[in-house]
């Protein structure tokens, strides 16, 4: 058990629990809330390797047959905790605000939601397998989260970074409707038949 737990795909989860915090104190500077450019680009190639660990620990763990109870738990929490943080650091520095604020909030709710969803029928000994749209929802909502990381600092280069970011952030959004009511489509059917 111990050495299925330090295996490189369970390695590589807990290096993205570890950037979480790391991304947000590139964005504190002497207790205040700031984000300089080379705090931003920093928290972005944070951000970015971490997303990449998101991808690399599952495929490295189904080919390798490295697969363990602790990568299978921690995963998805690992996902959470750096998508939830982001987003309300991003909302904190005002980068999110106004009307792109309910993006933010329709996925920080699904993700709150599915995951009591996935505990519950977990318990039913029910699996809920990762869809393929899913997928595109997560690697949208990444790509939005990276280029709203960069934020002004990225607009010196591609002025249309932030809104770039930003109508990525509304896509990821929708998708995230989508699948969420794809997931409780398929597990409320469990939910009812228990009654």
């Amino acid at each position: 058990m111990a050495k299925r737990a330090y295996n490189i795909p369970n390695m590589l989860t807990y290096a993205r629990i570890v950037a979480v915090p790391l991304i947000v104190v590139c964005f504190f500077v002497n207790g205040e809330l700031q984000s300089s450019d080379f705090a931003r680009w920093t928290a972005f190639w944070l951000f970015a390797v971490a997303s990449i660990t998101d991808f690399l620990d599952g495929y490295l763990a189904r080919i390798w047959k490295q697969t363990s109870n602790i990568g299978r738990m921690l995963d998805p929490i690992a996902d959470k905790l750096l998508v939830s943080s982001v987003l309300l650091l991003l909302a904190a520095d005002q980068t999110i605000a106004g009307w792109t604020l309910w993006a933010a909030i329709i996925i920080l709710c699904r993700e709150i939601l599915v995951s009591g969803l996935r505990e519950y029928l977990a318990a039913l000994k029910v699996s809920v397998p990762v869809t393929r749209i899913a997928k595109w929802k997560t690697t949208a909502q990444m790509v939005a989260l990276g280029f709203l990381l960069v934020g002004h600092a990225g607009d010196n280069i591609f002025i249309y970074t932030t809104e770039t970011g930003i109508g990525l952030l509304w896509v990821s959004a929708l998708l995230t409707i989508y699948t969420g009511y794809d997931y409780f489509r398929a597990g409320l059917k469990h939910v009812v038949d228990e009654e």
